[in-house]
């Protein structure tokens, strides 16, 4: 194994909650970049109502670098408004690239600025912290990584304060969006509540502590239907027209003006909608398995230095976590945040439709991870979630 194939022989893991245990992580190799990504300001935009197109900018990141590298599995993770991957030496000038041309695209299509930052890994080691991956197999075909060693937190940290930026490039050419998409509509909760969770280890707080501490809230999520999954097997909603169809035609870049490509979405649309209406299979695509790889490839809930959860939840047992996490935060465990909403939202990075390889992200439709990472900075005074 190289460097560049480190990766690629990272064994995964097919249990959630094997996740908890830190063993699982295999450290990046130093001469790696890790790269991340957040929107300033994204606490405002999400109070203004413009959470969709906060996920749809967060999600580009990823669409983006996953072109670039013309499908090589590389490590990343969404975080509601942004999103952050590492690359070996040989892309690291691709990563720059990308990172520099989404700094001018997402402020010419939306008017959102867009923070980027790339830094060795070794800067990251100096400090005495570490990033350390794993592998969430979702399916045969599909995974998603898993962040752990405090790295990327303090990385995060470093950008929101102006360090290893990654300059906007306003003369390159649009990223390369090619499958990103935002048309379905907001998913209600079916059992009272959206509740966005993040949490994350108090400093100096033991690993292995914490690790227990994530088992135990990952056991009462499992008690919720479906362990709380907040996509039904039903599949998320469409109506008609979809809600993200502007923002779909904005990250579609080509020669044809915007409102020409928001009419071949819309029509594009239309047929999509009665198919999965119909429930008919078409040619090569049958809806009923697409929506069933749809549930399956849903990251509502992931490790990235911490735990993260998106859980269609009973206010029974919203109630037995937070209580779980104040005991532990006052033991100096963790800091967490909570937020509620009344609907998630997907967002989602599909290749082709007739292949099983598309994956979605999942948040709270009315906050999700920014407010609640927010509520975590108020609660404990870190400067993680500052936006």
């Amino acid at each position: 194994m190289t460097t560049d194939t480190f990766y690629a022989a990272v064994p995964k893991v097919r249990a959630f909650g094997d996740l908890s245990d830190p063993s699982v992580f295999a450290p990046l190799p130093s001469d790696w970049h890790l790269c991340c990504t957040d929107i300033v300001n994204s606490t405002g935009l999400v109070q203004a109502g413009r959470y969709k197109t906060v996920n749809m900018v967060g999600a580009a990141v990823i669409a983006a670098m996953r072109n670039a590298l013309g499908g090589e599995a590389f490590p990343y993770i969404f975080g509601g408004d942004g999103a952050s991957f590492a690359v070996p030496p040989r892309h690291r000038a691709t990563a720059g690239r990308v990172l520099g041309s989404l700094r001018s695209w997402t402020e010419a299509e939306y008017g959102i600025s867009l923070r980027a930052a790339m830094l060795p890994l070794s800067r990251i080691r100096a400090e005495g912290l570490d990033v350390r991956v794993a592998r969430y197999a979702v399916s045969d075909h599909a995974d998603f990584a898993m962040f752990s060693g405090g790295g990327l937190a303090w990385a995060e940290t470093q950008m929101k304060a102006g360090a290893f930026a990654v300059a906007a490039v306003p003369q390159a050419a649009p990223p390369d969006l090619s499958g990103l998409s935002c048309r379905w509509s907001n998913t209600p909760a079916r059992n009272g509540i959206i509740l966005s969770v993040v949490a994350q280890p108090a400093p100096g707080a033991d690993p292995q502590g914490f690790a227990r501490l994530a088992a135990e809230v990952l056991e009462l999520a499992a008690e919720l239907e479906d362990g709380g999954h907040p996509v039904p097997e039903s599949g998320p909603r469409l109506q008609f027209p979809p809600a993200g169809l502007t923002l779909e035609a904005k990250a579609s870049h080509g020669r044809l003006p915007v409102f020409l490509r928001q009419l071949h979405l819309f029509a594009h649309s239309a047929l999509a909608g009665l198919i999965f209406l119909t429930r008919r299979r078409i040619g090569g695509f049958d809806p009923v398995h697409y929506l069933s790889v749809l549930r399956a490839h849903s990251d509502f809930r992931k490790f990235d230095d911490g735990l993260k959860m998106t859980l269609d939840c009973t206010p029974a047992v919203r109630d037995r976590i937070r209580q779980h996490l104040q005991q532990a935060a006052a033991a100096g465990l963790v800091q967490f945040g909570l937020h509620e909403q009344d609907a998630a939202m997907v967002t989602c990075i599909v290749p082709s439709p007739v292949e099983d390889d598309h994956i979605h992200f999942v948040d709270g439709a009315a906050g999700g991870y920014t407010q609640a990472a927010a509520n975590l900075a108020a609660a404990f005074g870190s400067d993680k979630a500052t936006a």
